[in-house]
């Protein structure tokens, strides 16, 4: 429940860092809350007797939201499904606090290797992150970027294969 809570109040935090008016009605009926409660309803289920249950929460998101995320897919707090349509996540991510992700977006398993990915990272729309790669700290991961290596920290991530932007002095 404490990570639930930590995701909508990061959520709320995002709309008003954009300049959005906004309540807590507005936070619980905007696109993603709903995939984000039933993620977190799916993990709190994931082990022993409630597994079933975990399945469930688990199709559900599925037929609600459209968004496939493995029974064992791990989020740290602050975690937000901003637009939760064709995002699949594969069931042996690992992933730290304050992860965002836009519409669209693949995290997959290459060969039993899976993305790690730490802290503060925004993954735009239709982004594909596959294989053994670590996302490190303070990483932006452009729409459409295929990342296939890591991302070193603080990097925004561009292009197919994705590379680190390279910033010009001037």
């Amino acid at each position: 429940m404490r990570k639930l809570i930590a995701d909508l109040r990061r959520k709320k935090s995002i709309f008003i860092s954009d300049g959005a008016k906004t309540n807590n009605i507005k936070i619980l009926l905007s696109d993603g809350t709903s995939a984000n409660v039933l993620y977190r309803l799916m993990r709190y289920c994931a082990h022993g007797v409630l597994t079933p249950f975990a399945y469930f929460f688990q199709y559900i998101n599925k037929l609600l939201n459209g968004c496939i995320i493995g029974l064992h897919a791990e989020f740290d707090e602050g975690f937000v499904l901003m637009h939760p349509i064709g995002v699949i996540i594969n069931s042996k991510v690992k992933g730290g606090k304050n992860i965002t992700i836009e519409s669209g977006v693949v995290i997959g398993d290459e060969k039993g290797n899976s993305p790690r990915l730490d802290d503060n990272i925004f993954i735009g729309a239709g982004a594909k992150i596959i294989g053994k790669v670590n996302i490190e700290d303070d990483v932006k991961i452009g729409a459409n970027a295929v990342v296939v290596k890591s991302a070193p920290k603080g990097s925004t991530m561009l292009g197919i294969p994705a590379k680190p932007l390279i910033k010009i002095q001037g």
